[in-house]
């Protein structure tokens, strides 16, 4: 019976699995907040239209994360959301 060979095959990383932990970051991405930037509507109770993009289907705030907004205008917008809600506007 002839040997069986062992694999011996060389397995291609992508240049992501080859970073460690120490070595400077390459791939940042930067974020910028959609309502910090320059003519950016402002964070209203009354402005509905612009509240409903921040809500989910179940009527729930989006997380910053998700919608790249900027931690105090993520407190602002939770904020107006809420105040909207008690109002009954959304």
């Amino acid at each position: 019976m002839p040997k069986r060979q062992s694999g011996n095959k060389k397995v291609k990383q992508s240049n992501f699995a080859k970073l460690s932990i120490f070595q400077p970051n390459k791939y940042k991405f930067k974020k910028t907040c959609p309502l910090s930037a320059k003519g950016a509507p402002e964070i209203d109770y009354k402005n509905i239209k612009l509240l409903k993009k921040y809500i989910s289907e179940n009527g729930k705030i989006l997380p910053s994360r998700i919608t790249n907004v900027s931690q105090k205008k993520q407190r602002e917008l939770s904020l107006s959301i809420k105040r909207a809600r008690n109002l009954a506007l959304i």
